[in-house]
């Protein structure tokens, strides 16, 4: 599995609202909150790996780079 974020100002039909916010709100496709239980983002801007790092207590497994995992 791997996690894809986007910014986007339109939501989908399929789209679950999972943190509402005057400044932010995070949406997942429709079934997939089984999976992201428990996760964390965060937003590095350092010189190596700058970008959204993602840290999910629930995976079984990772790979090196943080973006896919098993569960």
């Amino acid at each position: 599995m791997t996690y894809k974020a986007d910014i986007d100002d339109e939501r989908q039909a399929n789209d679950e609202v999972l943190f509402d916010d005057p400044e932010i709100t995070i949406v997942s496709q429709e079934g997939t909150d089984l999976f992201l239980d428990g996760l964390t983002i965060d937003f590095s801007d350092d010189l190596i790996r700058r970008g959204f790092r993602f840290t999910n207590p629930n995976a079984s497994g990772s790979c090196g780079c943080g973006s896919s995992f098993s569960n």
